[in-house]
């Protein structure tokens, strides 16, 4: 291998810089600070490397014309995500799911005896198994239709969620009772059990396309946890209006918890619980506030 082609010396110019990263924001939401040019630059290296390009002008026109383009999108957006997740995360913000909010969702949704959960960025997928224990763990809700669905731009993490097998790194917060009544120990990891995987689904989704997240179908309560932090403004925003949109009057948003819809949206009324405070769609459509059905 020649200097001049050793894979250290691909470096990211400015220019390239801002063209990259206003392409992964148009098309998945998630903005970069011109400090990050060093972060693109070594984790997209691998991708050039792979595709046989010297320049990251020349992977730009890739991913913009190229037939494999948009796949080839996806896999930047998997190597530039951060997926830091674990069983039972902001556990005071669970406890408020499974002792205030789920009492109520069972005595709203007791007509029609169905309740769905959506893990929007679910990662790994522990998120969404958590709350599928806790929903089985109420009691509140025997022989209804139940389904948690767990959705991630990256495809890697969603064949994980999938699989539903752990390390002991995803359990560091956890109950011992929690691993011991709800996984199965293999040579290969702890298995989440048949029960509680009967009730989650996972897919492959970009919030950012309003016309895929339609698959989801109406829902009593969205968790999206710690991922809008990584947006621009703007784009929160059509995130935000599209959850507005996805969830049932009454239903609730879970943010992670230094997320707040401050400057964001005032169509969500702010629930105050024992330890959290989350949001809920008003019953009824208040257009001064911005809300739309």
């Amino acid at each position: 291998m020649s200097l001049a082609s050793r894979p250290d010396d691909i470096r990211l110019r400015p220019d390239e810089f801002r063209m990259l990263r206003d392409l992964v924001n148009g098309h998945a939401g998630i903005y970069f600070g011109d400090e990050a040019l060093p972060v693109l630059e070594r984790r997209l290296r691998e991708r050039l490397l792979a595709l046989g390009l010297k320049k990251y002008s020349e992977y730009y026109q890739f991913l913009q014309f190229a037939s494999g383009g948009v796949t080839e999108l996806d896999e930047a957006i998997d190597l530039l995500t951060t997926n830091e997740t674990y069983f039972f995360r902001e556990d005071y913000q669970l406890r408020a799911f499974g002792n205030e909010v789920l009492p109520r969702l069972a005595d709203d949704a007791a007509s029609r005896r169905r309740l769905s959960v959506w893990s929007a960025g679910c990662s790994t997928g522990e998120e969404v198994y958590t709350l599928a224990i806790l929903i089985k763990e109420s009691g509140l809700f025997p022989n209804w239709d139940i389904r948690v669905y767990g959705s991630d731009i990256s495809r890697r993490c969603v064949a994980a969620a999938r699989r539903g097998i752990y390390g002991p790194s995803a359990f560091r917060t956890s109950p011992a009772a929690f691993r011991r009544d709800y996984f199965i120990e293999r040579a290969d990891g702890s298995h989440v059990i048949d029960p509680i995987r009967e009730l989650c689904h996972f897919g492959h989704l970009n919030l950012m396309d309003n016309e895929r997240v339609r698959v989801v179908g109406r829902v009593d309560a969205v968790f999206c946890r710690n991922v809008l932090i990584y947006f621009d403004q703007k784009s929160r925003k059509k995130v935000i209006d599209m959850f507005y949109e996805r969830l049932i009057p009454g239903g609730y948003l879970f943010l992670g918890h230094s997320e707040s819809l401050l400057n964001i949206s005032t169509a969500f009324e702010l629930v105050h619980l024992s330890e959290d405070l989350i949001y809920r769609k008003p019953l009824a459509p208040v257009a001064a506030r911005g809300g739309y059905e």
